[in-house]
């Protein structure tokens, strides 16, 4: 079947791919990923001169440092992906894994199997590295991908797209399973989100806006990812030096992704012996702080905090700071203000941190640990396709498990009920 509208057209081929790539073995869905690896490894300075492009015009039109850090492809972070992707080459393969099986009592035995999606949309914003995770993880599972990256990464995205295009058929893949509608603008991404019967699962990465657009708009099912209005909560009983080091890792590591932390919490008791310290810490980092009445007591240096200081995910350096008076607030606080992301407790205190851990509402809850470990790669997925903050079918980090669905296989001898 073929359309003479170009964008159902890429649809089309993406699908028929897809239903190729359905059956093809392991080895071969490695040997396309590997070829990927290879290929950016030998195309970065054909990546690198097309990606200057998009940053000198993100410049120039003020998109702001954390999608401009977020935007970037340089040689290092190329040579990352290409072991992201060969990360995933030495994950095993979800598709046919026997979830759970039976034999009835008539003799019928039945099996819950993964199988993938077919193909998977994804909507984004000035990432390109999500057009390698997710055309990676894509592949690995069995399902074509139509990617819309956005026009501040549309000459970074056209060449990966076409690059991997080019791997997939250089090992007896249909590289048509990998496309970009980018060249469709706004349009097509509204389209997409209504290319229910070509598109099996939606997913949205971004900012809040993009992805309320896509829940609210989409007629295909959408698994929802979030932004991250982070909280670290300090306790009383915490060591300072775990303290220290876990909020400024949280703020300061990379402050334009989802997984940084936006507000500090601190229990009174801790407040008072730790509170300047913590302050002078994420300062030294660059961090702008604004802060309650109790904070700016005990801390040098920080704006006054509003309501929409802890509802707002920053991507930057600019943290909330308030002090609590009880684990009880900090829960109270996290369960108002938070995007069911991630939350952290920093504590000795086993109770609190059980209590903590049981209470929170968050696709990813830790003690003791910073929140830039909620992350497809460091939980050993390889790569993500992104953080779902929904509670249907999948939560947290999303890796190859999570885009596949099931089906059951029935096998009788002639049984009729």
């Amino acid at each position: 079947m073929s359309h003479a509208d170009p964008f159902l057209a890429k649809l089309e081929r993406a699908r028929v791919a897809a239903q190729s790539l359905a059956t093809v073995t392991t080895a071969q869905k490695n040997a396309g990923l590997e070829a990927i690896a290879r290929a950016l490894e030998s195309s970065i300075p054909e990546i690198v001169t097309e990606n200057a492009k998009d940053l000198a015009l993100g410049a120039e039109n003020g998109i702001g440092d954390g999608l401009l850090d977020r935007l970037k492809l340089d040689e290092a972070r190329l040579r990352g992906l290409a072991e992201a992707v060969r990360a995933v080459i030495a994950l095993p393969d979800p598709v046919g894994e026997v979830l759970r099986g039976s034999t009835l009592a008539n003799g019928i035995k039945i099996n819950q199997v993964r199988v993938p999606f077919g193909v998977v949309g994804a909507i984004y914003e000035a990432r390109p590295n999500v057009t390698i995770d997710i055309a990676a993880l894509a592949l690995k599972s069995g399902n074509g991908a139509v990617l819309r990256g956005g026009s501040a990464a549309e000459n970074s995205n056209r060449v990966l797209v076409a690059l991997i295009q080019r791997a997939l058929h250089s090992v007896g893949l249909n590289g048509e399973a990998v496309q970009t509608i980018d060249e469709f603008g706004r349009e097509g991404a509204s389209r997409l989100m209504r290319a229910r019967g070509y598109i099996d699962v939606l997913i949205p990465r971004g900012s809040a806006g993009l992805i309320s657009t896509v829940v609210q708009e989409s007629t295909v099912p959408v698994i929802e990812t979030g932004s991250g209005v982070v909280h670290v909560f300090v306790d009383a009983s915490a060591d300072e030096e775990m303290a220290v080091g876990i909020v400024t890792n949280a703020k300061t590591h990379r402050p334009s992704v989802c997984n940084a932390a936006e507000t500090l919490l601190v229990h009174r008791d801790a407040a008072e012996r730790m509170l300047p310290r913590l302050a002078r810490a994420l300062q030294d980092g660059g961090v702008e702080l604004s802060g309650d009445e109790g904070a700016r007591e005990r801390a040098e240096g920080l704006l006054p905090a509003t309501d929409e200081t802890w509802s707002t995910e920053h991507l930057a350096l600019a943290m909330g700071v308030r002090v609590v008076d009880s684990l009880d607030e900090a829960l109270a606080h996290i369960a108002r203000y938070s995007t069911k992301h991630t939350e952290a407790i920093v504590t000795q205190d086993y109770a609190n941190s059980e209590r903590f851990l049981a209470e929170v509402d968050s696709a990813v809850v830790m003690v003791n640990a910073s929140t830039r470990f909620t992350d497809g790669g460091e939980f050993g997925f390889g790569a993500e396709v992104g953080i779902s903050t929904q509670k249907l079918h999948a939560r947290g980090p999303m890796g190859l498990a999570e885009l596949t669905s099931t089906k059951w296989l029935v096998r009788g001898g002639g049984q009729i009920r």
